[in-house]
């Protein structure tokens, strides 16, 4: 393969300019199947790494929250039918794609030249998603540090507390009987006086726990709002910049190098979570958590509630990190015939799996929380950077041993981040490689540190006073509408454009012949289901789109603008790179767009022993006339 001029990047196939050299790449070896990409080193590396890809951290902040908030128990029932019906499809679909060509997410678009900005698409979001998604990771790293000390800084109000920080509830005033008489006091009158407040009469002061106040005024430095940007925050910059090294580290060989770091990512935090669970599991108090995870009852009738199945669409949708571009570049790497099929099915499994178990580890713990509050669960009870930095510390601290658990549980949150973002930047390395594939064979090195450098200094935004602004903004916007838009967009043109069946005929050269009834399934969701669920789901955000906000902060309207103009960059690709293909097409209007709807002249499987009868007429890229020099040939566009 080799260098794309970018006129030719952006036609319809019709130019065969081939031109690349005949060197392996860095992090190929001789026992690869493809030496110019390279293959995983084994079967385990690559599922270990999709496994870590899917398996993130909203399995941990996010899927028990919404359990308990949906009918505990009864949640799972949406959730199963939704990993059947849109999850698992888009998932098998995704990675049977990126095997069969052997092409990152923006090359595999060979297959429907006018649907290419989807793929550009989808690599902006991730580089957006990137680069707050380290910030998270630097945010672990700091709770990390200062989990060693004897003391956890966040188990009482020190130094940095204001007026209204408190371990406990303070009462404000209530109704008390004095001289026969029902009169409202503040509570101090109350006190002096050896008077009883009348049960159901409570008012408490606002106060903040402190965790709350530690990761507000101590962590982040927290700003007014987006407004008063502040300055950057030392501490948390240096952990921003040990996450980039953390991750240049593990990927100066590609899949080489991660694929074997990812035994540790990916397995140690279920080593960590199963001993949050047993540790968890015998506090006093541990069962209520449990029976508000779950349900001592669950509550079937939240089935009604159209609101239950769009959470559980979403969360499904979100985690298996389907129209990220990730799992087609994973995949990417695999041999030609892998069973593509059994590990969708299984890398989809484990993420939900592991989802439900954290859920058992996070509500034992915060049910010991509320038991020793003396509060109920529902007040202990958040999702998001309030349950990992704020709810879960404020649990760990009242554990014997406070230090220890803290340091395990971020160390969790680490790995889970860490993982994610060796598969989000191999993904746009794996883009480099395949429209500069010269570059990356002599220079994989260099490109991969100076892009995490590049991505390291777009960050700081983030590590400043009014960082969290920007790190919720760029997850409100570019996390959402973009990969709805992508993955409605990527299933319309496979399955209606290119077509279902010619595409299941593709899988087939892979992993063999099946019969109809084994295709019946994924042909009803492929053609119907799965993208009349995008659509409503998709539908649903927009009708239900609130304007951003942290907490009780509201964004000022040029913070919105910007939010809209950073999903407005990712998705503008798809109407640009669709007329600027149209326009190099040859013909009147219609034969345009009907060329640009067909397959590029060299799509098809990467390797020419692949190929077979359906795909024998692409020129082969890797053959070379005699009279030439020492080159190989690839395509350009």
């Amino acid at each position: 393969m080799g260098m794309l001029s970018l006129p030719g990047f952006l036609s319809c196939g019709k130019k065969k300019d081939f031109n690349v050299t005949n060197e392996k790449d860095a992090h190929s070896s001789d026992s690869d199947e493809n030496l110019e990409r390279g293959n995983w080193s084994s079967k385990g590396d690559y599922l270990l790494s999709m496994v870590g890809y899917a398996v993130g951290l909203g399995n941990v902040w996010r899927f028990p929250y919404l359990t308990y908030q949906n009918g505990g128990g009864a949640f799972l029932i949406p959730y199963t039918l939704m990993l059947a019906l849109a999850g698992l499809p888009l998932f098998f679909m995704e990675c049977s794609l990126g095997q069969f060509a052997s092409l990152g997410p923006i090359s595999i678009w060979r297959i429907l030249p006018l649907f290419q900005g989807v793929g550009i698409t989808m690599v902006v979001i991730s580089t957006f998603v990137t680069i707050y998604y380290n910030v998270i990771i630097a945010y672990a790293l700091y709770y990390l540090f200062a989990s060693f000390q004897k003391v956890l800084p966040w188990s009482d109000c020190f130094s940095w507390a204001d007026e209204f920080c408190s371990k406990t509830r303070i009462v404000s005033d209530c109704n008390t009987t004095l001289r026969g008489e029902i009169i409202r006091a503040n509570y101090s009158f109350i006190m002096n006086n050896n008077l009883t407040c009348i049960n159901g009469t409570i008012n408490y002061k606002p106060v903040q726990f402190p965790s709350e106040q530690y990761w507000n005024k101590v962590a982040l430095q927290r700003s007014s709002g987006l407004d008063e940007t502040g300055r950057i925050v030392w501490y948390l910059a240096l952990c921003l910049l040990l996450s980039w090294m953390i991750v240049g580290a593990a990927l100066f060989k590609g899949i080489k190098s991660s694929g074997k770091v990812v035994y540790f990512t990916a397995l140690f935090p279920y080593v960590i979570l199963l001993i949050l669970l047993v540790r968890g599991a015998t506090l006093e108090g541990a069962l209520d958590g449990i029976e508000y995870y779950i349900g001592r009852q669950s509550n079937i009738t939240k089935l009604m509630e159209a609101e239950v199945w769009k959470d559980a669409a979403t969360q499904i949708f979100y985690s298996l990190s389907v129209a990220w571009g990730g799992l087609v570049a994973l995949s990417s790497y695999n041999r030609f015939h892998n069973n593509c099929y059994s590990d969708a099915i299984l890398v989809c499994v484990t993420n939900c799996v592991t989802s439900i178990f954290a859920g058992f580890a996070i509500f034992s713990i915060l049910g010991h929380m509320a038991f020793v509050s003396e509060r109920p669960v529902s007040e202990v009870v958040d999702s998001g950077f309030e349950l990992a930095f704020v709810a879960y510390p404020e649990a760990l601290s009242k554990l014997p041993v406070s230090p220890l658990w803290s340091f395990l549980f971020f160390f969790m949150l680490l790995l889970l981040g860490l993982d994610s973002q060796f598969a989000t930047i191999e993904t746009l390395t794996t883009t480099i490689q395949d429209i500069c594939p010269k570059v990356m064979k002599k220079l994989r090195i260099p490109v991969t540190l100076g892009l995490c450098t590049l991505l390291f200094f777009l960050g700081l935004i983030c590590v400043t006073q009014a960082g969290i602004y920007w790190v919720n903004l760029i997850d409100h916007f570019c996390a959402g509408w973009g990969i709805l838009i992508a993955a409605v967009l990527e299933i319309i043109g496979i399955i209606y454009i290119y077509g279902g069946n010619r595409f299941i005929e593709d899988i087939e050269m892979m992993i063999g012949k099946k019969s109809r009834l084994f295709w019946l399934w994924w042909r009803m969701c492929w053609f119907f289901i799965t993208p009349v669920l995008l659509m409503a789901i998709l539908v649903w955000s927009l009708i239900t789109f609130s304007s951003p906000s942290y907490g009780s902060v509201l964004y000022p309207t040029w913070g919105t603008a910007v939010g809209w103009c950073m999903i407005i960059f990712c998705v503008i690709w798809i109407p640009i790179v669709a007329i600027v293909k149209i326009f190099k097409a040859e013909g009147n209007l219609v034969q345009r767009v009907v060329s640009c709807c067909r397959p590029a002249a060299n799509w098809g499987p990467y390797l020419e022993r692949h190929r077979g009868e359906r795909y024998s007429h692409i020129v082969d890229p890797t053959k070379k006339k005699e009279h030439e020099i020492p080159t190989v040939s690839a395509f350009v566009y």
